[in-house]
């Protein structure tokens, strides 16, 4: 059997998650990392919506050495926090107890493949899933939208809601019926344009555009939050573009001006095309 200092200098490719769970104790013992020893779970709650974001940019990049870095460090946060349950006795419970809840959980709701339930595509192994979910979680003859996307960002909550009402029917029958209501969520905005920007209306309307607007992303079969991502990024590759051309004629752009900029940007756009 390995000793502690075996495990954590350990080169066997097979005990690596067994090296990295033995590394995070050690840090937290005495004589270990000072830093380490002081966390809780509140406090690295920051590491680990940084590390999952960090991770995301990296899996969108197809930087294969990056992806294996950050997940590495996704990683490390549920070994960290599974260490901090471990050694707390209102817990009690370690990665083993994690990975076998994963486990059992996994072979529960797959009963096509591990049991004799059948279904025929995508869409039936999600109907399915939720009502096994909802029946281990006892809440049946509960709001179905009970806790649904509880503690997400509101535009991917808005995304799992309206999928998930779409499972029993509440949708529009075709695309266009959702580019009407946009286009009429649209008009209601620009009734708000002449009230104070501290109307309620204002932000109502423009919530209600927005909640439309993923929507149809979800119809699409595309994810909101990426495609708002690579709308960033596009902005963001085109601005610097007219901020270059701007600094070649001799202008910053404090002093450039709205029209320098359009006119540049206007430039940039056809360059892309």
């Amino acid at each position: 059997m390995m000793t502690e200092h075996d495990m954590i200098h350990c080169t066997d490719p097979a005990r690596q998650l067994e090296r990295a769970i033995a590394i995070m104790h050690r840090l937290r013992q005495p004589g270990g990392c000072p830093w380490d020893a002081e966390q809780t779970h509140d406090s690295i709650i920051p590491n680990m919506l940084e590390e999952a974001y960090e991770c995301i940019d990296a899996l969108r990049e197809r930087d294969w050495a990056h992806i294996r870095e950050e997940l590495g460090d996704v990683l490390l946060q549920v070994i960290f926090h599974a260490e901090l349950t471990a050694t707390n006795p209102e817990a009690g419970f370690g990665m083993a107890e994690i990975a076998r809840e994963l486990s059992d959980k996994l072979v529960r709701r797959h009963p096509h493949v591990f049991a004799d339930s059948t279904v025929s595509d995508t869409d039936g192994v999600l109907t399915q899933w939720d009502q096994i979910k909802r029946k281990e979680h006892a809440i049946e003859d509960k709001p179905y939208l009970q806790d649904c996307g509880k503690g997400l960002p509101a535009m991917l909550r808005a995304f799992k809601i309206t999928k998930k009402v779409a499972k029993v029917g509440f949708d529009w029958p075709d695309h266009a019926g959702v580019l009407d209501k946009i286009r009429e969520e649209t008009d209601e905005v620009a009734a708000t344009l002449n009230m104070p920007d501290t109307a309620p209306e204002v932000e109502e309307e423009l919530g209600d555009l927005l909640f439309v607007i993923v929507n149809l992303c979800r119809r699409r079969g595309i994810d909101p939050e990426i495609a708002l991502d690579a709308a960033n990024r596009k902005f963001e590759r085109r601005f610097n573009a007219v901020e270059r051309k701007l600094r070649a004629r001799g202008l910053n752009l404090q002093e450039a001006g709205a029209d320098h900029m359009e006119a540049s940007w206007q430039e940039v756009k056809s360059e892309e095309h």
